[in-house]
């Protein structure tokens, strides 16, 4: 069993923790809410869902920019890219430029082609792309995606074998997809880049329709529900970056962030996680 880590970490909060807040709101209440660094929404999970994208040098940008700095909040993460059979890597060098520009280390991106050749040299042109950027790319799995368990997403990064693709691995799309922190501790060195903390209830979801419900709109705050977060983090490298994804609509946004952080401190703190 791994001991816990002891590297100081900052602790994120990702965008669809408030997904209706926009970026400037954003980041100044996740400031007050005491989160270290931020996720971004700049590109949409599927045509026409909420996003907030930007490009270098526009006046969004660099007011966002100049927030982030004023309240000392870094960007950890940029969303979201479905890697789908018509995807053009090229097309995101601007959404890369842009999340360089404000700091950004990694960008998210799902896989959803059936056609694991196609998947796998796209993930590689994304990787190629956004590494000049210093930007990773992490590919995070969920049950209802065609990568959508941490085995199928080990497998699909094995085949790439890009040093700048790793997997993102949620607790709650861990559990959902049949994983375990077991699973999670005995990835290859250097395999995971993120983990994002949520917690959820016992009972499994019925069908893919409810576990997408679920993950959009009723997580439970870390700490609350059954997911095994400690021996997540027990499982987990003491780098990988710690987030926290906690849709919980029934609270306003401020009160929900004030919730999401205090509930990941008790977990990491009971863990032994050092944080920033």
């Amino acid at each position: 069993m791994k001991s816990a880590p002891t590297t100081a970490r900052p602790l994120a909060v990702a965008h669809l923790t408030a997904l209706d807040v926009a970026p400037v709101a954003w980041v100044r209440s996740a400031a007050r809410a005491g989160f270290d660094a931020v996720g971004l929404r700049m590109h949409p999970a599927v045509p026409g869902a909420v996003a907030y994208p930007m490009t270098t040098g526009s006046t969004p940008l660099r007011e966002l920019r100049d927030v982030l700095a004023g309240e000392g909040v870094a960007v950890h993460d940029v969303e979201f890219i479905p890697v789908v059979p018509s995807l053009d890597p090229a097309s995101f060098a601007p959404l890369f430029e842009a999340a360089a520009s404000l700091g950004a280390r990694c960008v998210n991106v799902s896989g959803d082609d059936p056609d694991e050749a196609r998947l796998a040299d796209n993930l590689a042109a994304l990787a190629g792309l956004a590494g000049p950027f210093g930007l990773r790319i992490d590919l995070e799995f969920m049950r209802w995606r065609h990568v959508g368990s941490l085995a199928q997403a080990r497998e699909m990064i094995a085949r790439v074998a890009h040093p700048n693709l790793a997997v993102l691995v949620d607790a709650l799309h861990l559990s959902r997809s049949g994983g375990t922190p077991d699973d999670v501790g005995g990835m290859p060195s250097g395999s995971i880049g993120s983990a994002q903390l949520c917690d959820a209830r016992a009972a499994l979801p019925s069908s893919d329709d409810e576990a997408i419900r679920e993950a959009r709109t009723d997580r439970l705050p870390p700490g609350d529900g059954a997911l095994p977060l400690d021996a997540l983090l027990r499982a987990l490298p003491a780098d990988v970056a710690l987030s926290v994804e906690m849709p919980f609509p029934s609270l306003p946004a401020d009160a929900r962030l004030d919730l999401a952080h205090r509930a990941a401190r008790r977990v990491v703190d009971r863990f032994g996680v050092a944080l920033i």
